[in-house]
């Protein structure tokens, strides 16, 4: 009899009562081929895989995280807080020791999803993600966290609301923003003021293949994990890098994400995007889940696979070795970067304009935090959109020291005065989390 070598939990919630529309790319079928997939390989009759149900998360789970407007009931579905919970779920039985591994796959995706909301951007409402390791931090003191975004596209809302902590490393690996959604995720990404370097991307060529995605784990991602020491190790598990995805210009194999996961050794796996139904995501999934368990993947084969056509181009292997050796010298830099762009300055101020492409909803935003030597820095976010609402939010880090949780009362305060329809504070210190109107 197969025994798992890891134990190894699922979680599955394929949302069929949440689609953007019927023939929508994200839809339910995304999960429902992949249970059928595990079901017939038989992986529940191997001990040590282990299904779970999914849990609901709490408003108050996802104020840790978002400031939505004008509410978090106008910019959720009940599917948002299952696929929310899953995670979380298969976060707290790994936490217990239940389980060594955990892959939630679960929709709605989450990670274009940002700290302010105002709707859905790239499929993402919530970033679940976000509030599962926020949650982790809350529930059982986890400190330093690694996520490692493998989606095709570039991860902006986890990049966004991890962007001013020193304490989340996120390495985004995508499709070069210059050839697609979101137009993001370049080397020069690196991190706010207080977090400089602890925002990585690796913008890939189109076309890359095994080879590629390979080198960059085990030459670029490995070594900065070894470094960073993390708690634990989330994979953001996008699978829209299938030579067979419709939406993407990737070379990936389903026995090449087998071998990504080996190698990265998460602790925890979530689905984020991947939109070959049939032909992919059943046997992705599949080996992503022997590769946890620590069982032979070398049978997996998808149809239509053929090394040959996939192989990657000499300059193309080239391009991602450049990019590679590019962000090493960033990640190595890091501390005489911070230097040099905070030189005397107290605060620093960023001016976006963000579009949610699935709403159609303009946002205007402004955001300002502390620079400091002492804590994360208090942040405050000036948010609106022109849906009509003016979202004024305020951030307190965990560990806060005096001086900045000074200014962030103060500016809240101030705020009461402000044109705005919402006023919303997240008080991660002391765990106070409200809004007002």
């Amino acid at each position: 009899m197969i025994k798992a070598e890891n134990k190894t939990g699922l979680v599955f919630f394929p949302a069929f009562d949440w689609a953007i529309d019927p023939t929508h790319p994200e839809r339910e079928e995304r999960l429902l081929y992949t249970q059928d997939q595990v079901f017939e390989e038989g992986l529940f009759d191997i001990e040590g895989i282990t299904e779970f149900k999914p849990s609901l998360v709490t408003p108050e789970d996802i104020r840790r995280v978002h400031f939505c407007a004008p509410d978090i009931e106008s910019v959720t579905t009940p599917s948002h807080f299952v696929s929310a919970g899953g995670a979380v779920t298969i976060a707290e039985e790994v936490m217990k020791g239940t389980v060594e591994k955990g892959f939630a796959l679960v929709r709605p995706p989450g990670h274009h999803a940002m700290r302010v909301v105002h709707g859905n951007r790239g499929f993402c409402n919530i970033n679940i993600e976000a509030i599962m390791i926020e949650h982790l931090r809350a529930r059982h003191g986890v400190k330093k966290v690694a996520i490692v975004d493998t989606d095709c596209h570039h991860g902006d809302g986890t990049q966004d609301i991890y962007w001013h902590d020193p304490d989340t490393l996120f390495i985004s690996i995508h499709q070069d923003g210059r050839t697609l959604y979101p137009g993001s995720g370049f080397i020069e990404e690196m991190g706010g003021p207080n977090a400089i370097g602890t925002t990585l991307n690796i913008p890939l060529p189109p076309l890359t293949s095994d080879e590629g995605y390979l080198w960059t784990i085990e030459h670029v991602v490995l070594p900065i994990l070894d470094e960073f020491k993390p708690d634990i190790i989330i994979n953001s598990a996008g699978q829209d890098n299938h030579f067979s995805d419709p939406l993407t210009n990737m070379n990936f194999s389903a026995r090449g994400y087998a071998d990504l996961t080996a190698l990265l050794n998460p602790d925890i796996a979530v689905l984020e995007g991947g939109y070959s139904i049939e032909g992919a995501l059943p046997y992705v999934n599949t080996g992503i889940i022997l590769a946890m368990a620590g069982i032979d993947y070398r049978g997996i084969r998808e149809p239509g696979y053929d090394a040959a056509r996939i192989a990657e181009p000499v300059d193309v292997f080239r391009q991602v070795r450049e990019v590679g050796e590019a962000v090493l010298s960033t990640w190595r830099q890091r501390e005489a970067l911070s230097a040099r762009l905070v030189d005397g300055r107290e605060t620093v101020n960023r001016r976006r304009n963000i579009m949610y492409d699935t709403d159609m909803i303009y946002e205007m935003q402004i955001d300002e935090v502390c620079v400091c030597k002492e804590c994360h820095g208090a942040l405050k976010v000036d948010s609106s959109s022109d849906t009509g609402h003016h979202l004024f939010g305020v951030h307190i880090p965990k560990r806060v020291c005096s001086s900045c949780r000074a200014k962030a009362e103060a500016w809240f305060e101030a705020s009461e005065k402000g044109p705005y329809t919402l006023r919303t504070m997240q008080d991660m210190d002391q765990g106070r989390f409200f809004d007002l109107r």
